[in-house]
């Protein structure tokens, strides 16, 4: 057990649920574009811009805390990882924007769900940072929807070219949208590989 006659600075925890539960929103928020097919990028926005400021306020008590919960490091990782889901799922919604996107594949559609499912793990891992309450069922779980999604658009990607006579446009566009949600996941096993690293050093 480690002792401190200096009270921790507990902001940390509220600040990084607050994280969490914009990742849950914004990956659902994904997930309904998806399904809808109509990109919902200006929502994706304002939440990529909320997480921001929340992770700024991160790093600024980061930087003005005498004693944090855990190691300085290992807090501004986690911050910026955690923004940077939210980063990558308002740029999908960028793209669905660019490309005018008005008909969203099965697989996308598909994948989309499984972004929502790890946001609602991340949202709960970071709730319970203090405690890492189920942390490593958590993460396990992550790590199930990562393969799903690999799967999921590497199943797509070959049935793309496939010699179906889809257009080079079409080819290219869903490429780039499914390398950018594939993206998406792997970050959110990386914050679930970042957690449980912590939790290691915090045991």
């Amino acid at each position: 057990m480690k002792l401190s006659l200096v009270p921790r600075e507990r902001r940390f925890y509220e600040l990084f649920k607050q994280q969490g539960q914009l990742v849950s929103e914004t990956l659902t928020e994904l997930s309904k574009s998806l399904l809808e097919g109509r990109s919902r990028h200006p929502r994706l926005r304002d939440l990529e811009h909320r997480c921001d400021d929340v992770t700024h306020e991160i790093y600024e008590l980061v930087n003005r805390t005498f004693v944090a919960p855990m190691e300085s490091e290992d807090i501004l990782l986690l911050a910026s990882t955690v923004d940077d889901v939210v980063d990558l799922a308002e740029e999908v919604g960028d793209k669905m924007e660019l490309y005018r996107v008005t008909e969203v594949t099965e697989p996308a559609k598909a994948f989309g769900e499984c972004l929502a499912e790890a946001g609602i793990e991340l949202a709960r891992a970071l709730e319970d940072l203090e405690s890492f309450n189920e942390l490593e069922a958590r993460r396990l779980e992550i790590h199930r929807l990562e393969n799903e999604g690999d799967r999921i658009s590497r199943e797509a990607l070959g049935a793309m070219f496939e010699g179906n006579g889809l257009s080079a446009a079409h080819l290219i566009k869903w490429k780039d949208l499914y390398d950018l949600l594939e993206e998406t996941m792997d970050t959110c096993e990386h914050v679930a590989n970042v957690l449980e690293t912590i939790s290691i050093k915090n045991a």
